[in-house]
């Protein structure tokens, strides 16, 4: 359609909403947002998506919070909650309304704390904290171990006793420091450092056991993480019940749900190692008696055998075939002779053979190295005769009457069908034949005038 002259493009609604639904999807800015706002209108639909709105002074937009990501959400949601969500912005086609997609979100009263923690966690994922191939593999059997960690509370008091109770040979060294407080991120990170200066350690463990996000923060912070990354002994960190996750778990060699199951980590059980070595014990055993068995029946069979009975019999034995090889070989002699001499005559006519065929083959070649020259020659000469032809051809084109007619001359005939050649050999009223080159046409003489020679005089 056009207007004034310009051409107007129209949308269907449809076109329009699947282009803006593009646009926004396609805008980096809009991938990841964060917002704070309170939530309304909230419907945790039986299929397990969340639909609602979050508001603030001035503003609302639609959310909805699918149940792949709700499901780990550790608070429930409820109309007025203050919360901080981040998410994708995108445009429900249906309804043409643009709205949030939810994939986190946070009650606002630790929203601080979450926003750092996601901040820290990508920047330390950016320098290469978390890969895993500069992770340390635990010794199989240490002998000391260090636990990082507050010394009261049961979170010792679970790795102490679970320690003992799987290894006894372990010899174990706590390192007192705080895990919660504003003193407790450089209280634990100065542990570690104090074990990996003491030296003789096998394996660190440090965490504690469970609470809030506010006392938990300690292991969030980015100096414990670089104390975990620099250590050069192994380190397990155990923060928390099994659902808590922290920057240490990130860093550190091996994350434990627990401290309890820190320790079950660390070390082997004892009874079973027990049971394995009583396992190989039994196999070892077995396998000596059975090679004690083989070994004497061997013995059993050299001791009854000839050649230790009459020591000398195997040397005669071995005389007796030496010297029936050498009659085999004198008797064969001659014939190996002969043998060869066939052998050489047989070469030597066939190399005469070979060498007459290579002579005939030479000769092919020099026949056919001349056929080629011939054939060259024959090909130049009549390309020669060609050119001349076509010359000849040219001259005869040139000569001939019709080539004339052919550039607008005519050729005039009397009645008598003679060429007339002269102006002298025309008289007034008679008739003529002029020949064209694709035709003739009769026509009659009304006058003669002679051309006047001039001889060079003067009138």
């Amino acid at each position: 359609m056009k207007m004034n002259g310009t051409a107007l493009t129209i949308w269907t609604v449809t076109e329009l909403t699947s282009y803006l639904k593009g646009y926004l999807e396609e805008n980096d800015r809009l991938r990841e947002v964060w917002l704070r706002g309170e939530i309304s209108n909230f419907k945790h639909h039986t299929r397990g998506h969340m639909y609602f709105t979050l508001k603030d002074a001035e503003s609302k937009i639609q959310a909805v919070m699918f149940q792949g990501h709700n499901r780990f959400l550790r608070f429930t949601p409820y109309d007025g909650q203050k919360v901080i969500a981040r998410g994708s912005i995108s445009i429900y086609e249906r309804d043409g309304q643009y709205q949030l997609y939810v994939k986190e979100m946070q009650p606002d009263g630790i929203g601080n704390l979450y926003l750092a923690y996601e901040e820290l966690k990508k920047k330390l994922e950016e320098k290469g904290y978390f890969k895993a191939e500069r992770k340390k593999p635990l010794p199989q059997f240490p002998k000391r171990i260090a636990l990082v960690t507050s010394p009261t509370g049961a979170a010792i008091r679970d790795m102490i006793t679970t320690l003992r109770r799987r290894y006894p040979l372990v010899q174990i060294i706590v390192v007192p420091v705080l895990v919660q407080g504003e003193e407790a991120p450089l209280s634990i990170a100065k542990g570690i450092d104090l074990v990996n200066r003491y030296g003789g350690i096998d394996l660190i463990i440090t965490g504690r056991g469970g609470g809030s996000i506010e006392e938990l923060w300690a292991f969030n912070e980015e100096r414990v993480a670089e104390a975990i990354y620099h250590s050069t002994i192994p380190i397990i960190s155990a923060v928390g019940h099994e659902t808590d996750t922290t920057i240490a778990d990130f860093v550190a060699d091996l994350r434990a749900p627990t401290p309890t199951a820190a320790a079950e980590l660390a070390v082997p059980h004892i009874e079973q190692l027990r049971e394995k070595l009583n396992l190989l014990n039994r196999r070892g055993k077995r396998a000596l008696l059975e090679s004690i068995a083989r070994k004497r029946k061997d013995l059993s069979a050299l001791q009854k055998s000839s050649v230790l009975r009459r020591p000398l019999s195997l040397v005669e034995e071995q005389n007796q075939r030496l010297d029936k090889a050498m009659e085999r070989l004198e008797r064969n002699k001659e014939r190996l002779i002969q043998d060869r001499k066939r052998e050489f005559g047989y070469l030597k006519n066939r190399f005469l053979h070979l060498a007459s065929l290579l002579r005939i083959e030479t000769g092919k070649n020099r026949v056919k190295e001349l056929e080629g020259r011939l054939t060259k020659g024959i090909k130049r000469e009549l390309e020669g005769k060609k050119k001349e032809l076509l010359y000849q051809i040219s001259r005869l084109e040139g000569l001939n009457p019709l080539s004339i007619l052919k550039r607008g001359y005519t050729v005039a005939y009397s009645q008598e069908k003679k060429v007339i050649q002269s102006i002298k050999g025309v008289s007034p009223g008679e008739m003529l034949y002029l020949h064209f080159v694709d035709g003739v046409a009769t026509t009659t003489v009304w006058s003669v005038e002679e051309k006047e020679e001039n001889h060079g005089g003067k009138e």
